[in-house]
């Protein structure tokens, strides 16, 4: 499954992400080519999309840049499928459960937010019917 290379603009396709974001992503870190082809252009494969995708879904909820390095590296330690201490491996969880309720948190301004939102629009609305001229469209 993760052995087909794809290139940038595939990968941008495919996460919604700029060929200039996927870029400030491998400078800063947080993701890196699984290979280069001869010419030297990036490949990613399917693991490369789902590292991605974790940082596309971390943004909106406020998460810096140092934020999704962490996560991803506890994220990254856990997969790994190496041996862990039984306190190494609770220290690893316990990150990501803290960044699990920082999400929750977000989400739940991020739904008030919303909902006023909808509020204000629907008010505008309210406010054109009230004013709209008699008989017109």
């Amino acid at each position: 499954m993760d052995d087909k290379h794809m290139q940038i603009g595939e990968v941008a396709a495919r996460t919604e992400l700029s060929l200039r974001t996927i870029r400030h992503y491998e400078e800063t870190g947080l993701v890196i080519p699984s290979a280069r082809s001869q010419g030297g252009f990036r490949l990613y494969t399917e693991t490369d999309i789902a590292r991605l995708m974790v940082i596309r879904r971390m943004k909106p909820l406020g998460f810096t840049l140092d934020q999704m390095r962490d996560l991803l590296d506890a994220s990254d330690r856990l997969d790994s499928g190496g041996a862990l201490e039984a306190g190494e491996r609770e220290a690893l969880l316990e990150r990501v459960r803290a960044y699990q309720q920082t999400a929750a948190e977000q989400v739940e301004k991020l739904r008030i937010q919303l909902e006023r939102a909808e509020d204000f629009a629907a008010t505008l609305g309210a406010r054109l019917e009230q004013n709209a001229p008699a008989g017109g469209s």
